[in-house]
């Protein structure tokens, strides 16, 4: 029997408490039915943004004791990125999974001190890393101790502002040994495309999502929101929360076919 496919949603950052629960809310009665490992996911800092001028986050407190509440009254389980070593020990008493995300992914320290905790690591490839490479990401990992590993493809630079998918990437990456997460939104970013931030074509998520499952994903990242065009982070490449069903049953229909 198949393991069940992984899912990790939510939106790209916690604009407020209650976005975030209203997303977590409707995320919780679209998958409690389905054959999906479901996590939430939302950033409390996004520290790499475009311009100095851009929203970032309510921060760690403030934001943590959302994400608690959302695991405490919808019984979610959590996802949600650091971006220095000592956010990670404090991260994970929240936490079930800790994301690096994947400017960071070579970050020694950063990768130790989130392996040291106990908890999953989703590991983003960074978008200027050979697939073949993350192995060296692993084993970083393995020698703090972790065996509960992910790693998780989000596009490779190709030019200016721009990314591309190579699903032999996701072929590659599963060579280590751990589920190969296909991130289906930030793959349609268009890297600072705006000037000051970043675009994206969030159309042309459903075509690699369906992709990257039938090539052999063992789970999606999807960044959803109500309202996305008016969306404080990444707006460009989220997809609404209305289009989360219809996408998780085709991917869930081909991933069923597909051979992993």
């Amino acid at each position: 029997m198949k393991n069940d496919m992984i899912l990790i949603a939510g939106p790209c950052v916690i604009e407020s408490e209650s976005m975030v629960m209203q997303i977590a809310e409707r995320l919780k009665n679209i998958t409690e039915n389905m054959p999906v490992d479901f996590y939430f996911k939302a950033s409390f800092d996004k520290a790499n943004r475009t311009s100095i001028d851009s929203f970032r986050g309510p921060g760690m407190e403030r934001g943590l004791g959302i994400l608690r509440k959302v695991k405490e009254e919808y019984q979610l389980r959590i996802v949600t990125d650091i971006h220095e070593p000592y956010q990670a020990e404090i991260v994970a008493e929240v936490a079930d999974i800790i994301q690096i995300p994947a400017f960071l992914c070579r970050q020694t320290d950063l990768l130790l001190a989130a392996a040291k905790t106990g908890k999953c690591v989703n590991v983003k490839k960074a978008q200027f890393l050979a697939p073949w490479d993350m192995k060296h990401v692993v084993r970083k990992l393995e020698r703090a101790g972790s065996r509960n590993i992910m790693l998780c493809e989000r596009g490779t630079s190709f030019g200016y502002n721009t990314l591309v998918v190579d699903m032999t990437s996701l072929y590659e990456m599963k060579k280590n040994g751990y589920p190969v997460i296909f991130d289906g939104t930030h793959s349609v970013q268009k890297p600072g495309g705006s000037g000051t931030s970043t675009s994206g074509n969030r159309e042309y998520v459903p075509c690699l999502v369906k992709a990257a499952v039938a090539a052999g994903a063992d789970g999606l990242f999807l960044e959803t929101h109500l309202e996305p065009d008016k969306a404080l982070s990444d707006g460009a490449n989220m997809i609404p929360v209305n289009d989360v069903k219809g996408l998780l049953d085709k991917s869930l229909q081909i991933y069923e076919m597909a051979d992993r």
